[in-house]
């Protein structure tokens, strides 16, 4: 019996080390990109961007309630616009006003795009409910010290990728402090969670993210410029848990019989 507990520890260890999920798993390779959650940081104080008007902001001063914080490039074809229409199209329909209850701010992580490109862009986002509330959706710029001052305080990690970047595709919510209270993954999002989150925010209570299991099977193809399902990992993953629970059965079984026999 004890040899078999061994042999089912080694087993598991074998698992954790091969599949670390994400759901579990607060951290991540640093070398990719991707998002380590730092649930309960406060951002930096001294991060500095230029905004639409071509004006320097401090980001902790420009945030006074809950922020729903974007990191994206404005060149990006694929995953950063379609981010941005889900946030725009979340809080259009979560009950809550823009420039009220909380605020949005987006960030370009690309040292390229000028505070001239967000005025250009700003209005592709802004809808009809939120055009009176241009001022409280911030479009930023800034330089490589603040860019990474920024994503490396709240873990989101990217890399240039010829004239494109590879990125993960979330927004993450801020208190009124500047402190990360939640992480929401993908580009499209449900409105009453993006709510929850903004309640949750407010209170300064954070929460850790389920939806990080997304991030585990999905990667981000750079050339087609869209998530993959990554059939490989989760065909292994799924192979392995019933490997584990057959494992664990037969354990079970063999031991009632030995007890069985010595009674």
């Amino acid at each position: 019996m004890k040899k078999n507990l061994f042999g089912f520890a080694i087993l598991l260890l074998v698992f954790a080390w091969l599949f670390p999920i994400p759901v579990f798993a607060q951290e991540s390779r640093a070398d990719e990109p991707g998002v380590i959650e730092h649930l309960d940081t406060v951002i930096p104080a001294g991060v500095t961007f230029f905004n639409d008007q071509n004006q320097p902001v401090l980001l902790r001063s420009l945030i006074k309630r809950p922020t729903i914080l974007a990191l994206v490039y404005y060149d990006c074809m694929g995953v950063c616009p379609t981010l941005l229409s889900g946030v725009s199209e979340a809080i259009e329909h979560m009950g809550l006003e823009l420039g009220k209850d909380f605020q949005v701010v987006t960030v370009s992580f690309n040292t390229d795009d000028t505070p001239a490109k967000s005025l250009a862009k700003k209005p592709n986002f802004l809808r009809e409910h939120s055009r009176p509330h241009a001022a409280d959706w911030q479009f930023l710029t800034g330089d490589s010290a603040n860019i990474h001052s920024l994503t490396n305080a709240v873990g989101f990690i990217f890399q240039r990728s010829g004239n494109d970047f590879m990125h993960p595709a979330c927004i993450i919510v801020l208190s009124p402090q500047g402190k990360v209270t939640r992480y929401l993954y993908g580009t499209s999002y449900l409105p009453f969670d993006v709510k929850m989150a903004i309640i949750e925010a407010q209170k300064g209570l954070s929460r850790p993210t389920i939806n990080r299991v997304l991030e585990y099977c999905f990667s981000y193809d750079p050339e087609g410029r869209r998530y993959t399902l990554q059939v490989t990992k989760i065909t292994a993953t799924v192979i392995i848990f019933f490997a584990l629970l057959l494992f664990i059965v037969l354990i079970v079984r063999t031991s009632r019989k030995k007890t069985k026999t010595q009674n």
